[in-house]
């Protein structure tokens, strides 16, 4: 019987479902990648987009694909997983994690682009964390998949743009250079795949255990755990970035504005066995430091 797997239809998320689909593979299984269109594909920065308070907008169609049995197995980016996944499905795997930093493209570092540089992103958390470390830049809304931000840096609209390391480099693309996660701390899950099915489904369950790497879904689990614990959707820029260092898990986590002129993070350790505790001590740290006003507030103006 042939694993049906569900991704969405850009070129990185195929590249994503096709690397799971050739480990699936590996172990005699055949597979078929079904890719389905999302509402955020649909209206990726239109209005009717902007009322959605969540990320289900890019995952919604898929995991109904899952609920009515089209697909067996749904490959996500897992900082597209709203935190709380429909009724009925789970994550039962979480792959070997890829760079989970951003990428700047354009300039070798923040601090060598030009005063007032023009920098392109789609993401209120990069938009926030660059403007808290550079007011002068000039940052824009930039949409589409990752040749089209490129094809805008190339033709000289930009200065410069942020992508996500993982993704570059999962389409083979060398460019960009790695931004140092303490200097901007990533989406959380960003590096990730998250693999859903339905729950009950033994044989999804047994395939995603096969293909999870225990370090990263732990570390998956703490930065979701910060975004449940701040009610954090695609409006809110929240970065959480989870990392094994001597034993234990250290934890990074900020909330912004989206002008970058307030902000909150936190560091702080602890037992690698207990990633959910760790992320919600964190979020509740930085709630009591007045996450909730500077996320509220940019939700408003998002």
């Amino acid at each position: 019987m042939t694993i049906k797997l569900g991704s969405r239809g850009s070129a990185l998320a195929v590249a994503q479902a096709s690397l799971i689909g050739a480990r699936i593979e590996q172990t005699g299984e055949a597979v078929e990648i079904v890719t389905i269109t999302t509402a955020g594909d649909e209206r990726p920065g239109g209005a009717q987009a902007a009322q959605t308070n969540d990320k289900a907008r890019f995952v919604k169609e898929i995991e109904a694909a899952l609920l009515t049995g089209q697909i067996d197995l749904a490959v996500h980016s897992a900082k597209d997983v709203p935190g709380e996944i429909a009724d009925g499905l789970v994550i039962v795997g979480v792959p070997e994690r890829a760079d989970a930093r951003d990428a700047l493209c354009g300039a070798d570092s923040l601090a060598q682009l030009p005063p007032e540089a023009a920098v392109g992103t789609a993401s209120l958390r990069r938009r926030s964390q660059l403007l808290a470390a550079r007011p002068d830049l000039r940052v824009s809304d930039l949409r589409g998949n990752v040749d089209t931000r490129l094809r805008r840096l190339a033709e000289g609209d930009l200065d410069a743009i942020v992508l996500a390391a993982a993704g570059l480099e999962r389409l083979g693309s060398r460019q960009g250079a790695p931004i140092p996660a303490t200097k901007m701390i990533p989406a959380p899950g960003q590096g990730c795949l998250a693999l859903e099915a339905r729950h009950g489904d033994e044989r999804a369950a047994e395939l995603g255990a096969a293909l999870t790497d225990p370090p990263s879904l732990l570390e998956l689990t703490a930065e979701r755990a910060v975004c449940r614990a701040l009610d954090a959707s695609c409006r809110t820029p929240v970065g959480a970035f989870a990392r094994h260092v001597e034993g234990r898990m250290l934890l990074d986590a900020y909330a912004g504005a989206i002008d970058g002129g307030t902000w909150v993070r936190d560091t702080l350790t602890g037992p690698p066995g207990d990633p959910a505790s760790l992320g919600h001590t964190v979020g509740q740290r930085l709630l009591s430091a007045g996450a909730a006003e500077i996320l509220a507030a940019a939700a408003g103006a998002a």
